[in-house]
Order: C-alpha cells, then structure tokens, then sequence
C-alpha cells in the first residue's frame, strides 16, 4: 500500500497512525522510557514530562527536517535509504533485546540530581535531549518523513507516541515492567521494522 502526502496542507490519518506505531513500539523498551521513569522517581511525575516532552519536540523537528530534505532526493534513492534504515533499526532492536538494562538505569539514575520546579524540567529536558541524539526513533521519523514526503502528519505521530511511552513511564512504569519483559517488547519492535522492510522492498522492486 503506498500512501501519498494530502495536498491541502491537512494531516494523514494513515501515516499518523503508522508512524505513532512505528515509533510506540521502537520507543517503549528504549532508554527513553527507562530514563523518564528514573527521573520520574526523582522529580514530580509532570514536571518530568514536561522536559522530556519539550526535549522530543525538539528532537522530532530535527528529525522531520532532515527527513523532508532527504525526500527531495529520487524516489528510488528514497526507498532504498528507507529500506536500510528499517533492516538497520531491526537489527539494533533484536540486539538490545537481547542486552541489560540495569547498565541504562544507572547511568540516567546518576544524571538525576534533586530539584524542584522549572530545574526539575530542565533537568528533564537535558537529560533527554542529551540521550537521544541519534536515537533510533529520530532515525526512523527521518525515514518515515524521506518515505511518505508527509512532515506535518510524521511528526504529529511521532511526537504523540513519544509523548504517551514518556507519560506511560511516568504513571505506570514500574508497574508495567513487572508483567511486560522489556526484550519481548524489543523482538516486537524488531519484527515492525521487519515488515516495513519487506513493504518497502516490495515496493521498490514492483
């Protein structure tokens, strides 16, 4: 299925929805969710996510950009950079599922000094928007923006399932992490790179 950008300047649901998966999924077993949690046991749960949902809006208009310069180049190029950046994003998640955490919670858990306030939020935001500079979800919003040449819908997406794995880490993280195993949420965000992969060779070769 090949999804074409609107051209009156309104979002795409479809993309939307793609993309808001696509970046769920990667996102949930990632250090993001596992550094918003720390942080979250440090600071006021809100005041957390409002410097990491600012650090993400930040990163996610990197991301678009380079994205939407990248589509500029020809489609088949386009494809072929889409379809390596998926097997490279599958690869990195079939790895990391098979890696400890303990290592990425003592390294954010050192960053996190006691603070209040708006230096609870900005600690939140450096703390963040220093991890996740070339992260594989700003890799993958890049790709999904070169692909679909949609940057409005892309980044609305994007930024919603970073925000709802960064709000999810904040109320229930530790909760979830005692019934959902972090490398089985790894081997699914793997195979959803996988299947991307294969849609986007698919449409490549036809």
């Amino acid at each position: 299925m090949v999804w074409t950008a609107p051209h009156n300047g309104a979002v795409d649901l479809a993309v939307i929805a793609l993309t808001f998966g696509a970046i769920f999924v990667v996102e949930l077993p990632d250090k993001t969710f596992l550094a918003t949690l720390v942080l979250s046991t440090r600071y006021r749960p809100l005041l957390v996510w409002i410097g990491v949902g600012l650090a993400f809006a930040v990163q996610t208009t990197v991301a678009v950009l380079l994205g939407h310069a990248a589509s500029f180049l020809p489609d088949t190029a386009v494809k072929a950079l889409a379809l390596v950046m998926f097997l490279i994003g599958a690869v990195i998640l079939f790895r990391e599922g098979r890696a400890h955490h303990q290592a990425a919670e003592d390294e954010f858990a050192d960053k996190a000094k006691p603070a209040q306030g708006w230096r609870a939020i900005l600690a939140s935001f450096l703390v963040l928007f220093a991890a996740e500079w070339g992260d594989l979800s700003q890799l993958l919003t890049l790709t999904l923006v070169a692909r679909y040449d949609d940057p409005r819908s892309v980044f609305v997406g994007a930024l919603g399932a970073l925000l709802m794995v960064s709000g999810l880490a904040c109320l229930v993280g530790r909760a979830l992490l005692r019934w959902i195993s972090l490398h089985v949420l790894h081997y699914v965000g793997s195979g959803v790179c996988l299947v991307l992969a294969a849609v986007t060779a698919y449409e490549l070769l036809r």
